[in-house]
């Protein structure tokens, strides 16, 4: 255990000489400008829950549907660039290290920085239901189910993109597939048979599931949604796993 936290500290401290992090602030402050410039109360709705509904709808349907699923790639790349380097993954598997725990490291580290975002998120939305006016009727239980689900939704997303990552020693390819495959989430979302096992959609779903929305795979219950997420996240962690430890050196 003490060797994992070792390589936990020894991945933060690659990471943070990249400011790869600020990252994590730029979707919550434009989700932010979002929610400042939605106005509820030009719908005509006189409930605080409709009016909350509507403002972190907004605001995440841009953070989730876009932002998300692109961070999930950047980092997974990133966790990886110094080892594609100059040799750097002969350098390090053939030091006494267990392959597995360097894998959990990295993927904690992805997974890390993913849950800052989310907080952030999270802050973005408390920040513009104060400009409104109306913070203190927040329905907190609600706001953080969605909040936790989208950052249990990237999971797998993240487990993939990792394993492809190490795959590849390309850092601009996994990255232009990864933007690639997030752009067709505004068509995907609409089709409830498909939408909840496409890994860049889930994060969408999960964190709209609250919205009441009646179309597509929003129909779903979060029950269904996060059922797939725990199976694709188990299949995508074991395949980077496998791959990673028959890895040649």
């Amino acid at each position: 255990m003490a060797s994992f936290f070792r390589l936990i500290a020894a991945e933060r401290l690659k990471l943070s000489k990249s400011y790869i992090w600020v990252l994590a602030l730029v979707s919550p402050l434009l989700s932010l400008a979002i929610g400042i410039l939605v106005s509820p109360d030009k719908f005509g709705m006189t409930n605080d829950q409709e009016k909350y509904a509507l403002l972190v709808s907004s605001m995440a349907s841009f953070h989730a549907m876009l932002f998300l699923p692109i961070l999930t790639g950047i980092l997974s790349a990133f966790v990886c660039r110094y080892e594609h380097v100059g040799g750097g993954w002969k350098q390090l598997l053939t030091l006494p290290v267990s392959r597995s725990g360097l894998y959990f490291a990295k993927f904690s580290i992805v997974a890390s920085v993913l849950a800052l975002t989310q907080l952030l998120f999270l802050a973005a939305v408390c920040a513009a239901a104060a400009y409104h006016g109306y913070a203190v009727s927040l329905p907190w239980e609600t706001m953080l189910t969605g909040i936790g689900s989208g950052w249990l939704a990237c999971l797998p997303l993240a487990a993939l993109q990792l394993l492809v990552s190490v795959s590849w020693s390309s850092f601009a390819a996994p990255l232009v597939i990864n933007v690639m495959l997030t752009i067709p989430n505004i068509l995907v979302v609409n089709s409830e048979r498909f939408a909840p096992f496409y890994p860049w959609a889930q994060p969408m779903l999960a964190m709209l599931s609250f919205s009441g929305e009646d179309f597509g795979a929003f129909a779903l219950p979060l029950e269904n949604v996060l059922i797939t997420v725990l199976g694709s996240f188990v299949l995508f962690l074991a395949a980077g796993l496998l791959y990673f430890n028959r890895k040649e050196v």
